[in-house]
């Protein structure tokens, strides 16, 4: 079973400082492309989600044919973009919460610059490990 799952961290200045497509289903550059465009059209829902609610997971906020954009907000307004074609919101609960836990190590780095993208392969490792622990994806390397 192909399954769709595409990463992103966004900056509080809109800014993407982390992206990963995390699904199995085949890689093709022009769909990368697609989940950007559908992930970046979502954040102005976000936007306006984020300030309604003290919630930091913000669930299912928008929708593009079988794909869903699920949000996690931090306190420092970075959001956390995750669109998946999965029916699991506990998995994807998890997911965030632990990835917004390694999200913390690395701003808590003292060589880390705020808002600069986020280049270290240990972060991107842990976070396909979440992926495959949580959102239930196999075949990814």
């Amino acid at each position: 079973m192909a399954s769709t799952a595409c990463f992103v961290i966004v900056s509080k200045n809109d800014i993407p400082i982390y992206e990963a497509e995390v699904g199995s289903a085949p890689k093709k550059e022009d769909l990368a492309y697609h989940h950007q465009f559908i992930l970046h059209a979502a954040l102005d829902v976000v936007q306006d989600l984020a300030w309604t609610t003290n919630a930091m997971f913000l669930r299912s906020v928008d929708r593009f044919n079988d794909l869903v954009v699920s949000v996690y907000v931090t306190a420092g307004h970075t959001r956390f973009m995750l669109l998946h074609d999965s029916r699991s919101e506990d998995g994807i609960k998890s997911f965030f919460q632990e990835v917004h836990e390694l999200y913390i190590k690395i701003f808590l780095n003292p060589l880390y610059l705020p808002g600069s993208r986020i280049a270290s392969s240990h972060f991107d490792t842990k976070v396909r490990a979440l992926a495959r622990k949580y959102l239930y994806i196999r075949g990814i390397y």
